[in-house]
């Protein structure tokens, strides 16, 4: 009997998951507005409610009797997974830690309370007075519950701080700011999946970003160049964050930083896959192991142990004002035998302040080394 899979958001972000499901011959339901709504045409149902829209979604999951339910590269999905899936008896993390894992300041009580390393930090509410803060500047101020580098701004002084609030609470959902101290060092990510509480790690990423003040990714490469007794630490934190977050089932995706000194700290842990091409992409194509295959099997319950398979180098550069130099290479990218995908999304290039400005992007595969373009 064919599997049917709830897919929560329908945005290019879900596309890989959808087209994977139908390959694998597993019935799609996707749910989101319409509005950027790619998957619509491709998956087998497409419902037109809110992804926050909970209730809702539950009420057509519980009707089409669905076997299981997922989501990628989003923290705002990963609610409704989670609680759709609490309430049907399928596989998903627990309802009752949903708040940890897509809320950054409860993500660093979490960290403080279970001795994981993270930087000091403050909540910003309605009531927070800028003159009462007692943290060590440069201080990065970001939305409690956003992703992909929105209202994320480096600030310097009192000066800078009250202008970057403001812009961080426009951006959450539920108004509020963390601010952090901010650390300085080599930023990397740690792609896992996990099933019943049993972790595996399949890849470190090394990542590029532009820098102060907004920090927007711009490269990410597979394998990290980290020394291994690097990259054995950053494993063993890892898994006692994933741990601490009483992540289960399913992708996470962990950001930390590595100081010149060797401090290792954990920035934050998506409670599902990395989005810019990380989980969809670069893990299959470093490692072999065909990561999207193994979020749909842990939500049908079908999951099997990761067997990594080959050893490569994978990429992706991402286009915009900052990177102009590499749009000739995407436009004329098949004459690169590395490249594997590129595409210019938008012909114009803007100074980016957060992921939704990049205009395109390449994907690379390399057996020998990092590709640099």
């Amino acid at each position: 009997m064919t599997k049917r899979l709830a897919i929560i958001g329908a945005s290019y972000l879900q596309l890989p998951l959808v087209k994977k499901a139908k390959e694998m011959g597993v019935e799609s339901i996707c749910f989101a507005w319409e509005d950027g709504a790619v998957c619509k045409d491709i998956a087998d149902h497409f419902y037109p409610i809110s992804i926050i829209d909970k209730e809702a979604i539950l009420n057509v999951c519980q009707e089409l009797n669905i076997d299981g339910i997922t989501t990628i590269a989003s923290d705002t999905a990963v609610v409704t997974v989670n609680y759709v899936a609490s309430r049907m008896g399928l596989r998903s993390n627990p309802d009752d830690y949903t708040e940890v894992t897509t809320n950054k300041y409860k993500m660093r009580q979490c960290f403080i309370d279970n001795g994981v390393p993270s930087p000091k930090f403050v909540l910003a509410n309605n009531e927070f007075n800028c003159q009462t803060i007692n943290l060590k500047f440069p201080l990065i101020v970001k939305p409690t519950d956003r992703s992909g580098s929105r209202g994320v701004e480096k600030v310097q002084d009192n000066a800078q701080l009250d202008k970057a609030i403001s812009r961080a609470r426009n951006e959450s959902f539920e108004h509020k700011a963390i601010i952090e101290e901010f650390v300085t060092g080599r930023e990397i990510s740690v792609e896992s999946i996990s099933y019943n509480g049993e972790h595996y790690i399949l890849q470190i990423t090394d990542k590029v970003t532009t820098g102060a003040p907004f920090f927007v990714e711009l490269e990410h490469h597979q394998p990290s160049s980290l020394p291994n007794d690097i990259k054995e630490r950053v494993r063993e934190i890892v898994l006692n964050a994933l741990n601490a977050l009483h992540i289960k089932f399913g992708a996470s995706h962990s950001e930390l930083k590595i100081t010149d000194d060797g401090d290792i700290k954990v920035i934050e842990i998506g409670a599902r896959m990395g989005g810019d091409f990380i989980g969809s992409n670069l893990v299959q194509l470093s490692t072999g192991y065909d990561f999207l295959k193994g979020v749909i099997d842990v939500a049908l319950g079908e999951f099997h142990e990761p067997v990594i398979t080959q050893h490569q180098y994978s990429g992706v550069y991402f286009l915009c004002k900052e990177t102009e130099r590499i749009k000739p290479i995407i436009e004329n990218w098949q004459s690169y035998s590395e490249i594997v995908e590129a595409e210019v999304t938008d012909g114009e290039l803007r100074h980016i302040e957060c992921s939704g400005d990049r205009s395109g992007y390449l994907i690379y595969q390399s057996k020998d080394s990092k590709v640099i373009f």
